[in-house]
């Protein structure tokens, strides 16, 4: 039989066996299920949203994705300001805070659509870092169920092209319309299909080299005659980049070039001499006495042909006076009788007397 002592030594190291095992499943599960290391020391960061969408105490916090510690503390801030209700404080391990430039920013995202949500600090560029205690900028995103909300109106449109779609295709299957005739008519295909067979015989004809076409594709001397003035386009446009012909000269004679210039040159001292009002054409368009007497000359004419519809002078009566017009035609026919009469008898009106002395 053991001793007393024995027994209670027994009982003293399973009780510390117990104890032991205790305290390592105790930091086993701590460290599976916590986001937080015994031998890293955490620093406090937070940040300002509008909205929590689910964020728990716990949740991890990832920069580009990478586990830089966990959700300290989600709280009301208490502040008027939509885009700051809410207060998440952030519990950062110390040695990632050189991996957190200022400009960087914070937001919610998820595993999946259906996931855990989590920080996710998205890293700036800026050559400073934060310090404890500092507050990182945060990105409002928008939830699952608010993207779904704004694709309803898409969906909607979508649902009544794809009605749109199905009455159209009911047409064609009850044979209403071009495309429906075109798939239930036989006729329509009787057609379509000679159509077919007629483009057949005709790409027959012109594989055997019948026709106009096909003796272009098949036949040399056709070919040659579409070639030749093809060729002579090439050497008459080689012969005026060479300089060669009235064409050419102006396109690459210096001299040519050179007279057009001094011709433009005159040209245009002329009409600035015309402008200034030199000359008889200058001072037609820049003399005001020239033109007072051009207008008084359109005056004197215009009063002269007002005479002249009023029947004053000899001009005026011969328009307007039909019996001085009558005496005038009177005057010819007896002037063209006479004529009428010398031809035709000289001797009649010519008397030549001879005398003697």
């Amino acid at each position: 039989m053991p001793s007393a002592s024995k027994t209670s030594w027994a009982q003293l190291r399973v009780g510390i066996t117990a104890i032991v095992a205790l305290a390592l499943i105790g930091v086993l599960i701590f460290l599976l299920t916590g986001n937080a290391s015994l031998f890293t020391k955490e620093v406090r960061a937070f940040t300002y949203l509008g909205d929590a969408a689910a964020v728990a105490v716990g949740s991890p916090v990832r920069i580009n994705g990478i586990t830089a510690g966990s959700v300290h503390n989600v709280e009301l801030s208490g502040s008027s300001n939509p885009n700051r209700a809410v207060k998440i404080e952030l519990a950062l391990h110390e040695n990632m805070l050189k991996q957190i430039p200022v400009d960087s920013e914070a937001t919610i995202s998820a595993e999946n659509l259906l996931g855990s949500k989590f920080i996710n600090i998205k890293r700036g560029i800026s050559g400073a870092f934060i310090s404890p205690g500092a507050e990182i900028k945060a990105k409002e995103t928008k939830e699952i169920f608010e993207i779904m909300d704004s694709f309803f109106p898409l969906l909607t449109s979508a649902q009544v092209i794809l009605k749109r779609i199905d009455n159209i295709v009911s047409l064609v299957e009850s044979g209403k319309g071009n495309i429906g005739k075109m798939l239930t008519d036989d006729t329509l295909f009787a057609r379509v299909n000679g159509i077919l067979a007629d483009v057949q015989k005709t790409t027959q004809a012109i594989n055997s080299g019948k026709g106009s076409f096909a003796k272009l594709l098949y036949e040399d001397a056709l070919y040659e005659d579409i070639r030749k003035p093809i060729q002579r386009m090439d050497r008459l446009l080689a012969g005026i980049e060479e300089g060669k012909g009235s064409a050419g000269k102006l396109l690459k004679d210096p001299a040519l070039h050179d007279e057009l210039q001094k011709n433009l040159m005159v040209m245009r001292a002329v009409l600035e001499d015309i402008q200034a009002g030199k000359g008889t054409a200058g001072k037609l368009l820049k003399s005001t006495e020239m033109h007072d007497q051009i207008a008084a000359l359109l005056r004197k004419m215009d009063v002269t042909v007002d005479k002249l519809n009023t029947g004053q002078g000899t001009l005026g009566q011969l328009l307007v006076n039909p019996q001085l017009y009558e005496s005038l035609n009177l005057t010819t026919r007896e002037m063209t009788g006479l004529l009428k009469d010398f031809r035709a008898n000289p001797k009649k009106f010519l008397r030549i007397k001879l005398g003697l002395f």
